[in-house]
């Protein structure tokens, strides 16, 4: 079928049989989320590229390659999000919801990359968040921490460990940027031309390079705790103090960086060893930055983000997976205005039973086939009516999944004894 259209590369349907372990995920961080005082916060998909050349940045990865942007009609360039914090950020600013107040904020929703394709990294991504605003201390930055080891707790996860550095100040990045300079300029000719156009514009992402034969370069390079003053490094003290008492293991990864200059102190990532190059399933720290950087009074932030589909994979691979249960009964019937009795019969019992998963059938065909159709739906129970059931006004009940004889019920009390078998 040549002409049959397709998904577009690097983006997926989401068939139903993958949506119960997708609302698993989501009401799961939807729950926790809120039981930490985090509220809903909802962006448009699509935003001004202005504001993301601002935040993230016009001579990055993100801006320049992978971000899907385009002229509406009045001409204007717009983009769709490649993430979400620079448009939380916007929001509270246009809203005024970071004038002498505190903010917890989470967020889900899809993001778009026009990245290449591989498995856990798509085009049209999901992202779960959290941002925080006003809140200076380290504090803080444990809680989202512990916020994350919780959600994995909940989950079942395994095999997911803790990542954390500090940047430091503006002041302490800024130092160690020189330093940086310094050294990749005394060995520019083993830079790649990523690194090399990376060394006048973003030196720190040069530490994030996976060209192999940099490694041993990237290996040798300053160490960022080296260029420190004494309050970072008591901020740092303090975030490790409060995992320690927390008992959350974690690792002190030196090389761990966020390129963006709006990043200060605490920068984490949650990594797994079960998802091959895709190891990320978190990642966050403080942006003290961001919000000055996109027009409002310097102020405090923190957050983190998540990626959905590969917490997925990890829940299908680690057997954590909620099934679909499929619904819970079916009704049947043959015979002339059965199917008007059955759906006045199946809102009855919609009404009596708010939470029964009621299929009633359509679409005509033999009782047999109907039957074979009740099965397949995972139904516990077939509601029958025929003209024997519709004369008695009984419905007939029968047991799919259970060795029991079929009952004969009264219309009008169907609701009452369905509530004891399902």
């Amino acid at each position: 079928m040549a002409n049959q259209l397709q998904v577009i590369r690097g983006m997926h349907d989401i068939l139903p049989a993958d949506i119960p372990v997708w609302n698993q995920l989501e009401d799961a961080y939807r729950a926790l989320a809120e039981s930490y005082g985090y509220r809903q916060i909802r962006t448009p998909i699509v935003e001004k590229t202005a504001l993301f050349q601002r935040s993230i940045g016009e001579v990055t990865d993100i801006v320049e390659k992978e971000m899907y942007s385009f002229d509406d009609r009045n001409g204007e360039s717009l983009s769709l999000r490649p993430e979400n914090t620079a448009s939380v950020v916007r929001a509270c600013l246009q809203n005024g919801l970071l004038q002498d107040q505190q903010q917890r904020l989470w967020y889900s929703g899809p993001m778009f990359r026009h990245e290449r394709p591989q498995k856990g990294r798509y085009r049209q991504f999901h992202q779960f968040g959290a941002e925080a605003f006003g809140m200076a201390g380290a504090d803080i930055e444990a809680e989202l921490i512990l916020l994350a080891a919780r959600f994995w707790k909940r989950l079942g996860l395994k095999h997911i460990g803790l990542q954390i550095n500090s940047l430091g100040s503006g002041e302490c990045r800024q130092r160690y940027r020189d330093v940086l300079v310094e050294y990749f300029r005394d060995h520019q000719e083993l830079l790649d031309p990523d690194s090399q156009r990376r060394l006048l514009t973003n030196p720190l992402r040069i530490l994030d390079s996976k060209n192999p034969e940099m490694q041993n370069l990237i290996d040798a390079a300053p160490e960022l705790q080296h260029s420190l003053d004494q309050q970072a490094s008591e901020h740092f003290s303090e975030l490790k103090q409060i995992l320690d008492h927390a008992e959350i293991p974690y690792v002190v990864n030196q090389r761990l960086v966020r390129g963006l200059d709006y990043y200060c102190h605490t920068v984490f990532e949650w990594v797994t060893d079960t998802l091959g190059a895709q190891g990320t399933v978190c990642a966050g720290g403080r942006y003290d930055g961001l919000i000055e950087q996109l027009g409002g009074k310097p102020n405090h932030a923190a957050g983190f983000a998540m990626g959905c589909e590969r917490l997925i994979s990890m829940l299908v691979e680690q057997g954590r997976a909620h099934g679909d249960r499929g619904c819970d009964v079916y009704l049947a019937m043959r015979g002339d205005n059965s199917s008007a009795i059955a759906h006045r019969l199946s809102e009855s019992l919609r009404d009596a039973l708010p939470g029964l998963g009621l299929i009633v059938h359509s679409g005509a065909g033999s009782f047999k086939s109907q039957m074979r159709k009740a099965d397949k739906s995972g139904a516990r129970i077939a509601l029958i009516l025929a003209e024997s059931e519709i004369e008695s006004g009984t419905v007939a009940v029968k047991f799919l999944r259970e060795e029991k004889p079929q009952l004969e019920i009264a219309q009008s009390e169907i609701a009452s004894q369905l509530a004891s078998f399902i």
